[in-house]
């Protein structure tokens, strides 16, 4: 059975465009690096040859990973989840032990981006307030031990 896929809508819209880029785009660089490479001759011996023909392999396998992605897409909506708790989709303000806040969109694994701050419902931070309200203080296990929050902001921008 396949494991759902939960995005924001937002996120779907996006890895939609990365398939439509992928499919088109640069499916006909690769096709052309291809065409390109066997005119150098002997392809047994033609390492460009080798090359885009990897190249397509990887291109071919991230374009089944995002159509399987988005076939088993859940599409979790603004309006369909409790005013005031965290959510897929929130973004949620924390404040750490030592008084330093950090902000953060909560969204689906698919979604995660730890780098711009969309930090994963699967991740430890993220499994520990997901389902959270304003003022409550979570506790998350990390390698170093386990580290307290308390929920300052939800937002649904």
């Amino acid at each position: 059975m396949a494991k759902e896929v939960v995005l924001t809508a937002e996120g779907y819209r996006e890895l939609k465009e990365r398939l439509d880029h992928l499919t088109t785009e640069r499916r006909r660089e690769v096709a052309e690096r291809i065409k390109e490479a066997r005119e150098f001759g002997d392809i047994s011996e033609n390492s460009e040859y080798d090359d885009a023909k990897n190249e397509q392999a990887l291109l071919e396998d991230e374009i089944a990973e995002l159509e399987e992605q988005l076939r088993d897409a859940v599409i979790v909506e603004k309006g369909d989840q409790p005013r005031g708790e965290v959510a897929i989709g929130s973004t949620v303000t924390v404040k750490g032990p030592r008084g330093k806040e950090r902000k953060f969109k909560l969204v689906g694994s698919a979604e995660a981006d730890p780098d711009n701050d969309r930090l994963s419902n699967e991740s430890p931070i993220g499994r520990a307030v997901l389902g959270g309200k304003k003022g409550d203080k979570v506790e998350v296990l990390t390698p170093k031990g386990a580290v307290k929050y308390e929920i300052v902001s939800i937002s649904r921008a």
